[in-house]
């Protein structure tokens, strides 16, 4: 243990060193996650404005809030191995890391760890921002507070462990765009990115509870908006450590089906 906290120490501050020298790449990818549920929150306020102020249980403030939230968890939960592991197969980078005394996700969580900390003082600004500009409407209980950043931590680690999984189809396709491009459609959809769950079609909410999707983002949006009672929190919190518990087999599975097969493309 005192090995790998020395081991993600080490990793913290080279990858800290690495954001500082590529500030630009920094700036615009948080561009990029700030546009994106802004522009779902004009949207849906300008929607609910000229439906009398509400849309499905939601009022114009109340979208505001979800959509502000919504950012903040998905800095919190995003991860990038989807698009980085296929390089890694395809040049034969993943080699030197298998040469290594630890595994090679330690090495991926500590760097998206870093990012997530060197961003998030910015996020938060803008996300007090945007919560005063379009007045977003808050229902905080205590309970819910306390619960916030277990769930968020939860939805973290699902997120990350079912993405690295989905990134090991490298080891038998090479190219995983179109794989990536499926999951993130349905990640849209799904998980509370484009709109509230509760304003979907009711098989698309069953299929949401079901699927992992709605974990990983809606459920702490909801939790933190006061949406759910502490029956459904607790409920919801269940369901996150049984997904947690069958992405972390399932990673170890196709890991070692993964290794048996990989042979370094472009070594």
């Amino acid at each position: 243990m005192k090995s790998l906290a020395r081991l993600y120490v080490q990793q913290f501050k080279a990858t800290m060193a690495t954001m500082f020298q590529y500030r630009a790449s920094l700036f615009i990818w948080m561009i990029g996650q700030v546009l994106e549920p802004l522009v779902y929150l004009v949207v849906w306020s300008v929607v609910s404005q000229n439906s009398g102020g509400s849309v499905g249980g939601y009022t114009t403030g109340e979208f505001a809030a979800y959509f502000v939230l919504l950012m903040l968890v998905n800095q919190a939960t995003y991860t990038w191995i989807m698009y980085e592991f296929e390089y890694r197969v395809r040049e034969g980078v993943l080699s030197a890391a298998l040469l290594r005394p630890v595994h090679p996700i330690h090495s991926d969580i500590a760097d998206n760890l870093s990012s997530k900390l060197l961003t998030l003082p910015v996020m938060l600004a803008v996300a007090g921002a945007l919560g005063l500009a379009f007045h977003a409407s808050f229902v905080l209980h205590a309970w819910a507070v306390a619960l916030f950043l277990p769930v968020l931590l939860l939805a973290f680690l699902i997120r990350f462990i079912l993405e690295w999984t989905l990134a090991l189809a490298a080891f038998w396709t090479t190219r995983v765009s179109a794989i990536n491009q499926t999951y993130f459609v349905l990640m849209l959809f799904l998980s509370g990115q484009l709109v509230p769950l509760s304003l979907l079609p009711h098989p698309l909410q069953i299929a949401a509870q079901v699927l992992p999707f709605r974990w990983m983002l809606g459920f702490p949006v909801e939790l933190a908006m006061g949406r759910l009672d502490l029956q459904q929190a607790l409920t919801g919190i269940a369901v996150q450590f049984t997904w947690l518990a069958g992405s972390v087999i399932l990673v170890r599975i196709v890991w070692r089906a993964g290794i048996k097969v990989y042979s370094a493309v472009g070594a």
